[in-house]
């Protein structure tokens, strides 16, 4: 799951990404149902629920998927040897199980591929210790172990990079601040409290999903002292980067942004990118490379994430006029061949005569990142829309309209499998010819076929209501299908967006796309894009809850007479 961060000293070349350009952006709805609902409000028979229930949580196969995933594939980097690993196991898994329609789908072309081939990381003078350390999505190899001086990039203005010049040339360098890590007395892990729940169900409007904020003023206007340090500080760390390849640094190091004990968060590489006259035009994100386009190679230098108190560590010697020098070897390796992303989908096809053209999707992103095997982020939400379709399957339930599990790549990077599976199937919104005119929706041919999109993307925790979206006409229905489940703690229902997951990419243009609540268990604090995203932090019984309600939500879908009602596209 994409997720709002700002990080710091070169670690901030994260939002220079198409992770952070598109982590809550939509094309714009209205927070109101443009249609009533049916007077009737369908639920299936309660025996329908009971036999979902029984077979969800007495006979669940969930974690088996989820070990599948995580221990025997791993980490799923889009376009990598693992990802392509994970779209074919998934899809003949399927289609093992009788699902119609199995198969990958090409999107893109997305980039090159990467996969690490070996690591190694440890302090050699004035003692050796080892450090916990990872390499960093993309990041090109060492030549061969590098065993140099580290230094520690200390820049706060354009005047401090004259001090460091002709300094960094064959060194190992640490581009981060030192970051405090206190005392955790609360826990690491949470569900979310009654009063937390009630103040959701409680909201009366949807705040308007919007467009990242760019930080250039409209004509006319000036930007505010905060927008101008900000400004400030983020062409300080662009012009660090170009520093860092122009001066010859050997490796460039930054601290972990959250996390303790051992636990560290790592992303994508930063590249050198064009620095404009404007500073505004750096966060347009036109004409700026990603690391997996091959151009980008030349523009970056070997980049690894280090856990916080290894990174303290080292900073702290340093200011102590101590020179401490490291060996480090990443061997790292581009993968070519094939520069389109795959998603997967599989069909349970519609039996009735008139609406099994129609159709009701379930899904979540299949990629994830690479310094652990993404559990919580996100085989968890693969495999729960997996085995929502196994519970149905095996119920002998025959739906009405046509259910199609679709488990995305590219996520990470922006949302783009979703994106452009929506694109080609669905429609998308094309902005106005001229700068203010409103966005133009242009349908594709299954537009009116979608009747909802079901997606689950917040970790491991289990489900306890539905994001509306803004879309109140669904709220009859959502209300009749939790009420099987309170005693499981699923109730809540609010009015309001979530961004982040790929479910935006259908609420974008219009079309019913839903994020389930979640607990948090510990997804911000400890496992989210982190070295500690892995089977043994997912909770089983929080899967068989969630499976099951997401099997009663799209087979209920897939029965009614009428599609889901959708939000009027402004």
């Amino acid at each position: 799951m994409l997720r709002r961060k700002f990080l710091g000293v070169l670690a901030i070349y994260a939002f220079l990404l198409p992770t952070a350009a598109l982590r809550a952006q939509t094309a714009g709805v209205a927070e109101t149902a443009a249609v009533q609902p049916a007077k009737r409000v369908y639920s299936a028979p309660k025996e329908v629920i009971d036999k979902i229930r029984d077979e969800g949580m007495n006979r669940s196969q969930v974690m088996q998927h989820l070990s599948y995933l995580t221990d025997v594939i791993g980490g799923r980097l889009t376009n990598s040897p693992n990802m392509k690993r994970a779209n074919e196991w998934t899809r003949d898994t399927m289609a093992k199980w009788g699902m119609h329609n199995a198969k990958l789908e090409a999107w893109g072309p997305f980039g090159r591929g990467w996969s690490l081939k070996s690591f190694s990381a440890e302090v050699v003078e004035p003692n050796v210790f080892p450090v916990i350390a990872y390499p960093k999505a993309w990041t090109p190899s060492t030549k061969g172990a590098v065993t140099a001086e580290i230094v520690y990039l200390d820049l706060k203005t354009d005047e401090d990079f004259a001090k460091y010049k002709g300094q960094l040339r064959g060194k190992i360098v640490l581009t981060s601040p030192i970051r405090q890590v206190k005392a955790v007395f609360e826990g690491l892990g949470s569900r979310r409290s009654d009063t937390e729940l009630a103040k959701m169900a409680a909201e009366t409007e949807a705040a308007p999903q919007q467009r990242r904020a760019q930080p250039q003023a409209a004509a006319g206007q000036q930007i505010t002292p905060q927008q101008a340090e900000r400004l400030r500080q983020f062409m300080v760390q662009a012009k660090a980067m170009n520093f860092l390849v122009e001066e010859g640094a050997a490796v460039m190091i930054d601290n972990s942004r959250n996390g303790s004990g051992g636990t560290l968060f790592v992303q994508s590489a930063g590249v050198a990118q064009e620095v404009p006259a404007n500073p505004a035009q750096m966060f347009g994100g036109r004409n700026r490379l990603s690391p997996y386009q091959k151009e980008a190679e030349a523009k970056m230098i070997p980049q690894a994430t280090m856990a916080t108190e290894d990174y303290n560590r080292l900073v702290r010697m340093i200011q102590q006029g101590v020179k401490p020098k490291m060996t480090i070897d990443i061997q790292a390796q581009y993968h070519d061949e094939d520069l389109m992303g795959y998603n997967t989908v599989a069909e349970i096809p519609g039996t009735d005569p008139t609406l099994k053209s129609e159709i009701v999707m379930l899904g979540g992103h299949l990629d994830s990142w690479h310094g652990s095997t993404g559990a919580t982020d996100n085989a968890a939400g693969c495999a729960v829309a997996m085995e929502a379709a196994r519970i149905l399957i095996a119920s002998g339930l025959k739906p009405r309209r046509t259910i199609r599990v679709a488990l995305w790549s590219g996520e990470e990077q922006g949302l783009h499998g979703s994106r452009e599976y929506v694109k080609q199937q669905f429609g998308e919104m094309k902005p106005g010819a001229e700068q203010g005119q409103p966005a133009e929706l242009v349908k594709a041919a299954n537009y009116e076929k979608l009747s909802a999109y079901y997606n689950l993307d917040n970790g491991t925790g289990k489900i306890r209501g539905v994001y509306m979206q803004g879309n109140a006409g669904v709220r009859p229905y959502f209300e009749s299908w939790l009420a099987p489940f309170a005693d499981t703690g699923a109730t809540t229902l609010t009015i309001a967006n979530t961004s982040g997951t790929d479910h935006l990419s259908f609420d974008r243009i219009g079309l019913p796309g839903f994020q389930f609540i979640q607990d948090e268990i510990e997804y911000d604090t400890r496992t989210h894009h982190s070295n500690q995203d892995n089977y043994d932090r997912i909770q089983a019984d929080d899967m068989k809850q969630a499976a099951t309600i997401m099997a009663a939500f799209v087979y209920q879908t897939a029965m009614m007479d009428e599609k889901m009602p959708r939000k009027q596209a402004r």
